[in-house]
């Protein structure tokens, strides 16, 4: 079978390299020939809201599939009429995922907690959106926000002033802060026939909106709740491929955040601690397999490499850690690649950790 992936980064690259084990042909449409994806696998460059260039991946291909929703869903669409090839995840998926206002007001209509929130078209809808919910407020971008980028957050009466203006005046939401004990998400699958298996739950710690590390956590109550989430999200889309669903785990429940049509950073991990990784999971879904099993391999996280790579050849030499270079220039604030960490126990875990990020750094 061909799989089409529209995106060039690293999700394409460890999409196409899950795929060659299967038996499965990749083609990618990338923006740069240096993107990661096409380093490893056929493709060509193109805009991702050229018709003409996303029409002639899916010319080429079986299935058509997307490693990131910022994608023009318009433009998707119009791309795959009438080529015969199938597109997964589903375009309700991609325009929900890219939207913030969708994105909440679907979670609203499945019953599903979220932070109570207002559509922001400009600067007055914010003034009222502020003395209809109060402070503090998280005002964001309603597309193209991500790793912390587009969004600011309202504290005092003083940050409210010029807030619209300074996220250049795009339509955005505001909604209210939430208190919460932690970050967590769950990544899950769903196969054309409805069947659904779902990875473990994660906790993840950010640094400067960026996800720095994610802990796969042991079985616990607040697994059922974030599943009945994750499987109504996937129902209500008729979703076939990986989703992934954020969310603060907090005093009174599970709140969701975002959820992302697609493989996540958060599924890194799997790679080396499950039985099945995201990558493979997704493609098994797209490409009509039986889904995988999504036992862990012991304990198991996944450290982010940012700016640049750290000591390649002393972090190898650590038993247990699994290092995945992206092939990508080094910049500030840029995944450059991670670092998956598998041990028998939590205790073990926790000691590779800390050599690991003492190696680590940031920039």
């Amino acid at each position: 079978m061909r799989i089409g992936i529209v995106g060039g980064g690293q999700l394409g690259r460890m999409l196409a390299l899950a795929a060659a084990p299967l038996g499965l042909s990749v083609r990618v449409l990338g923006t740069d020939p240096d993107d990661p994806a096409l380093l490893v696998a056929r493709g060509s460059v193109g805009r991702y809201d050229d018709v003409a260039a996303l029409r002639a991946l899916a010319r080429e291909v079986d299935v058509l599939t997307y490693e990131f929703e910022n994608i023009p869903a318009r433009a998707l669409a119009a791309a795959i009429d009438g080529t015969g090839a199938v597109l997964h995840p589903p375009l309700v998926a991609l325009e929900v995922g890219s939207d913030r206002l969708r994105e909440k007001s679907t979670f609203e209509a499945l019953g599903i907690p979220t932070a109570p929130f207002r559509d922001v078209p400009d600067a007055e809808a914010l003034a009222r959106a502020v003395a209809e919910l109060g402070l503090p407020l998280v005002l964001k971008t309603r597309r193209l926000g991500y790793d912390g980028k587009g969004q600011k957050v309202l504290r005092a009466p003083a940050d409210v002033p010029g807030a619209f203006e300074a996220l250049l005046g795009v339509p955005c939401i505001v909604e209210r802060f939430v208190p919460f004990r932690r970050e967590v998400s769950l990544v899950a699958a769903r196969s054309s026939a409805g069947e659904v298996v779902f990875h473990p739950l994660v906790e993840n710690e950010h640094r400067g909106g960026i996800l720095f590390r994610t802990r796969v956590l042991p079985e616990g109550p607040r697994t059922d709740e974030a599943e009945r989430h994750v499987r109504a999200l996937l129902d209500h889309f008729g979703h076939v491929g990986v989703l992934a669903l954020e969310m603060f785990d907090t005093d009174a429940g599970l709140v969701a955040n975002e959820l992302a049509p697609r493989v996540h950073n958060s599924g890194h991990w799997s790679q080396d601690g499950c039985a099945t990784s995201q990558f493979e999971q997704h493609l098994r879904a797209i490409a009509g397999l039986p889904l995988g099993r999504t036992f862990v391999r012991g304990a198991a996280a996944m450290v982010n490499c940012v700016g640049a790579l750290p000591d390649l050849a002393a972090l190898s030499a650590l038993p247990d850690v699994h290092v995945h270079v992206y092939g990508k220039a080094p910049r500030p604030g840029r995944k450059v690649g991670h670092v998956n960490v598998i041990a028998p126990d939590e205790a073990a875990l926790d000691a590779r950790l800390a050599e690991v990020e003492a190696l680590v750094r940031w920039a």
